[in-house]
């Protein structure tokens, strides 16, 4: 078991900056097209965390012209370049998935006082 541990420990990445769900951030990606490789923001809160270790994930949702778009990013893959913490959410959950439900002014989620 100490195997697996050690391995997993050496692969996961740890260069993310912490967020958890509330927060608004900025995740960069990796896009291929063809032969060309460029980065495309994809900016939104985050609803979701789950999973530990190479299994972890975490979910952004953003309104793109009146339409929810969610999108679930691996912490560990290679296509996300960056994610960069925009603002951070003051809720009191660990899943965000009620804000599916809501449009508007009450999808909003308050910004926590940072001092």
């Amino acid at each position: 078991m100490d195997k697996v541990r050690e391995l997993t420990e050496e692969l996961v990445r740890n260069d993310f900056p912490a967020f958890k769900a509330g927060d608004h951030i900025r995740v960069h990606v990796k896009v291929v097209e063809g032969d060309k490789e460029r980065i495309q923001p994809f900016e939104g809160d985050v609803i979701n965390i789950r999973g530990t270790g190479l299994s972890k994930t975490f979910t952004v949702r953003k309104i793109s012209s009146g339409v929810g778009v969610e999108r679930i990013f691996p912490f560990n893959s290679p296509k996300v370049a960056k994610v960069e913490v925009l603002r951070e959410g003051k809720v009191r959950r660990a899943k965000l998935f009620y804000l599916r439900n809501l449009s508007g002014k009450a999808a909003r989620i308050k910004n926590k006082n940072v001092k």
